[in-house]
């Protein structure tokens, strides 16, 4: 498992913001602040929309955006 801090993108609003699927992985990564080594996905960011990027939930830019996190 990654450990997730503040500043990296799997703490970030944009990190798989447009996969509805995904929405109870994203809340358990951002509770806990941990995630799978392998999980890589897409930025939503609409400057990145273009390119497609994805990133893995350690990765961070400058655009950095906190996702409010659920009550537990």
């Amino acid at each position: 498992m990654l450990q997730v801090h503040d500043g990296q993108c799997g703490l970030c609003v944009h990190f798989g913001e447009n996969l509805a699927s995904e929405q109870p992985k994203l809340i358990q990564i951002r509770l806990k602040h941990e995630a799978p080594d392998d999980l890589v996905e897409p930025c939503g960011l609409p400057a990145n929309a273009k390119i497609d990027l994805k990133v893995s939930p350690i990765s961070g830019c400058g655009a950095f955006e906190a996702a409010k996190t659920p009550d537990a």
